[in-house]
This record gives C-alpha cells, sequence and structure tokens, in this order.
C-alpha cells in the first residue's frame, strides 16, 4: 500500500509539474482564480454603503448590518442612506467614513451624474454608467461573481450526474445501457436552446430555477466518457478479482473504476464551465436569464445593442466575456495535456 501511495503522489506530482510548465494555461488559472477570489469580497470592493464609520467615538460597520439614521444624528428611523449628502454632513462634523474602492453597489443609481445616462467613462464612474445612471464597473465585478458561481454549481451538479450515469451504463452494460444511449441520443437531439426559451420564459427566473433549467441538458456532455471508460474496465482482470473476492458492484466502481474515470473527466470540466457561462450570458442578453436589475453580463451585452451612442457598454462586455472564455480555455487545455501521461513538457 506504501508503494501504490508513493506511485500515486509521484503520479500527481508529475502532472502538476506539467500544468505549471504549460505558462499559458497556468497563468490563466492564476488570473481566473485571483479574479474570482477577488468578486468573491466584491461587497467590500464595491458598494453604497461604507466599510466603516465612526461617529462620536463609536464605530459603526454599515458594509455588514443596517443602522438607522438616527444613529448618526438624523431624524428618521430608516435605514441609513449613505449617499445622501445630508447625512454624511452629518457624520464627517463629529466623525469619519471610510468608502469602499469604487462607493456603488450594482444597483445604485446616480443621480447628480450631471449629463444624461449612459454617461462615458470618468473619475467618477471609470468604465461608465449604463442606461439607468448605474455603475459599469461595479455591475461587472458583481456579474462576473454571479457568472462563476452559477457555473461552478451548474457543473459540480451536472458532473455527478453525469458520471453516475455513465458509470451504471458502462459497469451493468446489456438492456439497461442500450435503453440509456437511446435515450440520451433523443434527449441530445431536442432543440436545447429554444426549450431553454420556452421554459425560462414559463417559469419565474431566478439563480435556481436557471440553474435546474440548464441542467436538464448539461449532465449529458460527461456520460460518454464515464460510459466508455467503464465499459473498458469492468472486464479488466482487477476488477474479475474483486468479484471473485466477494466485493459489491457499489464498491467496486467507486474504489477500483471510477478513479480512473476521474481523471478523463477532469479534462471536461474547464469547458463545461466556459458553456455554463454562455448558457447563462445568452439567456440574459435575450432578457431570459436573471431577474431584471440582477447584475448581469448578459444584460450589460443587451444593453450595448440598445445603445450604440455608448459604446463602452458592448465593448467592456464583450471584452470581460471573452477574457473570461479565453482563460478557461486555456486552462482547460493546460488541464487535458497535464493529464496526458504521451505528453511531457520541459
Amino acid at each position: 500500500m506504501s508503494n501504490l501511495t508513493h506511485r500515486l503522489s509521484a503520479l500527481n506530482r508529475r502532472r502538476w509539474a506539467n500544468f505549471r510548465a504549460n505558462g499559458r494555461g497556468y497563468w490563466s488559472f492564476v488570473i481566473v482564480t485571483a479574479l474570482f477570489v477577488l468578486c468573491l469580497f466584491a461587497e467590500l470592493i464595491a458598494n453604497d454603503r461604507p466599510l466603516l464609520v465612526s461617529f462620536k467615538g463609536s464605530l459603526y460597520a454599515p458594509v455588514v448590518r443596517d443602522y438607522p439614521e438616527t444613529a448618526f444624528g438624523g431624524v428618521f428611523e430608516t435605514p441609513a442612506n449613505y449617499t445622501d449628502p445630508y447625512l454624511r454632513d452629518l457624520i464627517n462634523a463629529d466623525g469619519w467614513i471610510v468608502e469602499p474602492l469604487i462607493p456603488y453597489d450594482y444597483r445604485t443609481i446616480d443621480f447628480n451624474l450631471g449629463q444624461p445616462a449612459p454617461a462615458p467613462p470618468s473619475a467618477r464612474h471609470w468604465l461608465g454608467t449604463d442606461n439607468q445612471g448605474r455603475d459599469v464597473l461595479a455591475r461587472l465585478i458583481y456579474g462576473f461573481r454571479l457568472s462563476m458561481l452559477f457555473a461552478i454549481a451548474l457543473t459540480v451538479v451536472s458532473t455527478v450526474i453525469g458520471v453516475a450515469a455513465g458509470a451504471v451504463q458502462g459497469y451493468f452494460g446489456g438492456w439497461l445501457d442500450l435503453t440509456f444511449q437511446r435515450f440520451i441520443e433523443i434527449w441530445s437531439g431536442l432543440p436545447q436552446l429554444f426549450i431553454l426559451i420556452i421554459v425560462s420564459s414559463i417559469v419565474i427566473p431566478g439563480f435556481w430555477t436557471l440553474l435546474l433549467v440548464l441542467l436538464l441538458f448539461s449532465w449529458t456532455a460527461l456520460v460518454p466518457v464515464v460510459r466508455a471508460e467503464f465499459l473498458r474496465a469492468r472486464n479488466l482482470d482487477y476488477v474479475r478479482a474483486a468479484k471473485a473476492l466477494g466485493m459489491d458492484d457499489a464498491t467496486i466502481m467507486a474504489k477500483h473504476i471510477l478513479p480512473n474515470a476521474v481523471v478523463a473527466t477532469v479534462t471536461f470540466l474547464p469547458f463545461i464551465v466556459s458553456g455554463a457561462v454562455v448558457a447563462l450570458t445568452s439567456l440574459d442578453f435575450l432578457g431570459l436569464g436573471m431577474p431584471p436589475g440582477s447584475a448581469s453580463l448578459g444584460e450589460l451585452l443587451r444593453q450595448g445593442k440598445e445603445n450604440l451612442q455608448a459604446p463602452w457598454l458592448g465593448l467592456t462586455g464583450f471584452f470581460v466575456i471573452a477574457g473570461m472564455l479565453t482563460l478557461l480555455i486555456f486552462v482547460g487545455e493546460a488541464v487535458r495535456d497535464a493529464l496526458d501521461p504521451r505528453k511531457t513538457f520541459s
């Protein structure tokens, strides 16, 4: 067992070395990971609420919880509006405010633009505003986080279902395999985009409903790969020996065959993530995705199409989505090459 562990560890070290040697894929992975981690803390980067407020010797954290306006010398018991100049003057008279880097939330409408929206890029709004006066950079940060979280969630769930379905097909074979194959062929032949449009127009749009709708088709991507691996491995000597020793089918599938299938499966994951990003962006662009007002990259592209006089909207959305998908594809290529035993890098 120790020799096997050492060999597996050496194999994983070789794969990691191959992945790092692919500079394009490795640095793409670093960039995507860094951007995703930063966007997880979007509320600390782009928010219309201060990070910290000191008023009459007391400290407040508006980014974490709501405070009434009366806490800062106002007259109303309603939650404080920190964009109100009156309230800010009250706070600055007896304290100080620590602002986020971008003092706008993805929903914040700037009523003091001084010009019609959409406004071009300026020192006030680095990437300009959309047609409702909302900061484009803030919406990009929140939209990037939403797209990545959605894509990762869809990839994880569809991978679990696809791997399970492919494993059952390949291991048991026979009529079960034939029945599943015919079903998958019919299901994959359906016009997916039109069905997604119809379903999305009927159900109430939202994160979880869209995840469920897209899951209907995304799980089939990994079934052929896993099925082929289980078909190949189920008649190998070590599987036959495990059966002869009385090991049950579930244990054989999980401990002896699945680890080999996972290697082939991992290479597809970055491509599934990129496909999920494209699917969500497409639905949002068509107006069938996330609810109105949500931070969405597809909605930004739609605004660019509808406001040709504001080219910064379309160009910003295009370059962000194109860059995101390019980085994910580079990561997928690097993972594929790192797991290929025939390829080595110097």
